[in-house]
């Protein structure tokens, strides 16, 4: 059993708040992944967002969508909390929060993760 980073939880109850939607259902896409998982999913995927080193292999990331809610305004929330990064998956309806540190990723537009700059994400 791996469990999970508290600071997840925190940052989930800040988003669907942000979002007015405290207490609401969130659905889970992806959680805790091990190495094996995420390498299958790295090299098989036809998703270019699994990074090698995937936070959801220590339990600091999840994937997840807000039922009633459309993923961009999740994303939206997510990235003006400033709490760590944020992948939006459009085509997949998903959007990716982590406790690591600030930055986005969305593979039709930036494919790969960009980095906050001086606390503004580029």
């Amino acid at each position: 059993m791996h469990h999970f980073e508290p600071r997840l939880f925190d940052l989930l109850y800040h988003l669907t708040a942000s979002l007015n939607d405290a207490g609401g259902e969130i659905d889970v896409i992806c959680g805790y992944r091990n190495p094996q998982t995420n390498e299958f999913l790295r090299t098989r995927s036809a998703n270019p967002g699994v990074a090698v080193h995937s936070l959801h292999m220590q339990a600091e990331a999840i994937d997840i969508r807000l039922p009633g809610v459309a993923t961009s305004a999740v994303r939206d929330a997510a990235l003006r909390l400033q709490r760590g990064g944020v992948g939006y998956y459009r085509e997949s309806n998903f959007v990716h929060v982590d406790v690591g540190s600030v930055r986005r990723c969305w593979p039709e537009f930036i494919p790969l993760w960009s980095r906050s700059r001086r606390g503004r994400i580029v």
